[in-house]
């Protein structure tokens, strides 16, 4: 069979014509590069923007209003209720001229008493510096940490099924020896310093060891009734269990001047403040700042900066 005539020099045509299309695929590849690395440099720019401008409200300062600020979930460093947005948001709420009062919203378990601790001493300055009043207004629950703040608010508003109280602290774990004997698990830790593993679940606790975390946990819990009997004084009507931890209804705590009235937000801001106008200086850390923080790491902390430059619990 007669092979097909080819012309003179077709191998050099063909090798150029796939040398010419790798280099075309190559250009076109670094184009593609280049365009996404500019998108996600574009997307950063825009989430940090948007971060940046979410920060702080914008309100005006000619406008009466109540100023508030919610205080949710766990009170603990790095949650929305944590000291650091907390005393941001107070500040920013009590330097607007046009704000009549503030109000902390309050629905929360409890958490950290150091975190709790901060609030409520900055409560206390800010009051004095603005002169201007503040209030606690409890929705669901007003527990634990969550009442060593309100107890700085000048008054506490709750609803009357609202739950208060439970002025105590804790410290849990678990302890998992008898477990371990029982597999035949061999716990090998290594310290330097007779109790340095004394809250490993995986180890016994000593007498010794109990006595000196409850002492412990006892200091933190005098320092929080200091607090509340500072905050409330002549208000309050305490009783041999006001402090051991119980917790009560909205009604029962105005009984046993825990709580001074029932009302809520609006109650507050129409017949006490007297200024109807709302206006939240909530800091959260919105998904704006959480997506900067994610990608921040991944594709170019610097970009991101030339753009915007476990222990005892209150529950």
């Amino acid at each position: 069979m007669n092979e097909p005539l080819r012309e003179p020099g077709w191998e050099r045509a063909t090798l150029e014509r796939l040398a010419f299309s790798a280099l075309n695929e190559q250009r076109s590849a670094r184009r593609w590069k280049i365009f996404f690395r500019l998108a996600w440099l574009v997307l950063i720019a825009g989430i940090a923007f948007a971060a940046l401008r979410q920060a702080s409200p914008s309100t005006s300062t000619s406008t009466p209003h109540t100023a508030v600020v919610d205080i949710k979930g766990e009170i603990a460093s790095g949650a929305e209720a944590s000291a650091e947005f907390v005393v941001a948001a107070m500040r920013s709420a009590l330097e607007d001229e046009g704000s009549q009062a503030l109000v902390l919203l309050i629905n929360s378990p409890g958490g950290s008493p150091v975190q709790a601790g901060i609030i409520n001493d900055e409560i206390v300055r800010l009051k004095a510096k603005h002169n201007k009043p503040i209030y606690a207004v409890v929705e669901e629950t007003c527990a634990s940490a969550a009442y060593y703040i309100a107890a700085a608010a000048d008054d506490i508003y709750v609803d009357k099924a609202s739950i208060v109280g439970s002025i105590g602290v804790l410290m849990d774990g678990f302890g998992f020896t008898g477990t371990m004997e029982k597999l035949g698990v061999e716990r090998r830790l290594l310290t330097a310093g007779e109790n340095k593993g004394f809250l490993d679940p995986f180890s016994p606790q000593t007498e010794k060891q109990r006595a000196y975390a409850q002492t412990m946990l006892d200091q933190i819990h005098q320092q929080f009734i200091a607090v509340v009997k500072a905050g409330r004084g002549d208000r309050l009507k305490p009783t041999a269990e006001t402090f051991s931890g119980l917790f009560w209804t909205g009604q029962q705590a105005v009984e046993m001047g825990l709580a001074d009235k029932l009302g809520s937000l609006d109650y507050v801001a129409r017949e006490v403040v007297k200024a109807e106008d709302i206006i939240d200086y909530t800091r959260r850390d919105n998904v704006a700042e959480r997506l900067v923080k994610r990608f921040g790491a991944a594709i170019g902390v610097g970009a991101v900066k030339s753009i915007s430059l476990a222990g005892p619990q209150l529950r």
